[in-house]
């Protein structure tokens, strides 16, 4: 499915070593991991060395806002070939961090008149137990564009 999608861009994207992507709701990051084979075919005469084209893409053009912690792993998991950006088996030697650029942060709901200020959620609802998950979704579609929390 990802790679029917992809397959819409105009195909010189993968040739763009400027050209940027978000997946602003990263799960199991297979959007990215396919962004990224394209981008690492597509750029090989530009950015002839592997292991610099690699850091390049990972570090300049793909990005992602992951929905949950667990998911953050998995997406990273996914197109680093570890669970963290800067580990011992990640393919991109370059990261100084462990989100590298797939983060996730929790952040607390804000309640205003029954609804999450930031991401719209119900208070009645989400405003529960802190043994379940209670984070309001850090993305870039939140409401005050102030609070951006990435």
């Amino acid at each position: 499915m990802a790679n029917e999608i992809l397959n819409h861009l105009p195909p010189e994207i993968w040739q763009d070593k400027d050209a940027r992507f978000l997946d602003p709701f990263c799960k199991s990051g297979i959007f990215l991991r396919e962004i990224t084979k394209r981008l690492l075919a597509g750029l090989e005469k530009e950015i002839p060395d592997q292991q610099k084209r690699i850091n390049h893409i990972l570090q300049n053009q793909v990005f992602g806002i992951a929905i949950t912690e667990l998911t953050a792993l998995l997406s990273r998991r996914s197109v680093y070939c570890s669970k963290t950006a800067n580990g011992k088996y990640s393919v991109c030697n370059s990261f100084a961090d462990e989100q590298g650029n797939i983060r996730f942060k929790t952040v607390k709901h804000t309640w205003e008149n029954g609804r999450c200020f930031l991401c719209g959620a119900s208070e009645e609802e989400y405003a529960r137990s802190s043994a379940l998950e209670t984070h309001a979704f850090n993305s870039f579609t939140l409401k005050n564009q102030r609070r951006f929390l990435i």
